[in-house]
């Protein structure tokens, strides 16, 4: 690269010149021997998402019940587990998409599959044998009610 400075010009402009590919491959090779996971934020090498297999999650109080609401869209009913353990909560699925087009011109077809598990640590009030689940336009609500008794206890500081 040639350094140019103007007369009065405050900084120095590099003029860029272009690189070789066996240049831009020496650089990478040498940035991923001096931290080999640098390059896994890169821009030039994308980290591969699971778009839409890792539900968004809401949990909250309502009154005397605790609400849990997951968006799960494109997953039917019968593809969903919802389990309580103790005090724990866990939603599973599975996501089956298939999309076909058949034209004069062309033929695609395009497959979405992959699973999710997402547990939930509850409060130790709430009772697991009285929870009730509903699903309704890909959103998945469950509602857990309290018990009247409470293991928490308020301790005088002294």
């Amino acid at each position: 690269m040639g350094k140019k400075k103007d007369k009065g010009e405050l900084v120095t402009r590099e003029e860029m010149q272009a690189v070789s590919p066996f240049e831009e491959m020496d650089r990478y090779f040498e940035t991923f021997f001096r931290n080999p996971f640098a390059m896994l934020s890169s821009p030039l090498m994308p980290v591969p998402k699971m778009e839409g297999l890792n539900p968004s999650v809401d949990i909250y109080e309502d009154g005397n019940e605790v609400v849990v609401k997951a968006e799960l869209p494109g997953i039917n009913k019968d593809d969903l587990n919802v389990t309580i353990t103790e005090n724990s909560l866990t939603i599973s699925g599975e996501k089956k998409q298939e999309e076909k087009v058949d034209k004069k011109d062309y033929h695609r077809i395009e497959r979405r599959y992959g699973s999710f598990t997402r547990s939930f640590r509850l409060p130790e009030d709430v009772n697991g044998d009285k929870a009730k689940a509903s699903f309704k336009d890909g959103v998945l609500e469950i509602r857990l009610p309290r018990t009247k008794e409470s293991k928490q206890k308020k301790i005088a500081i002294d």
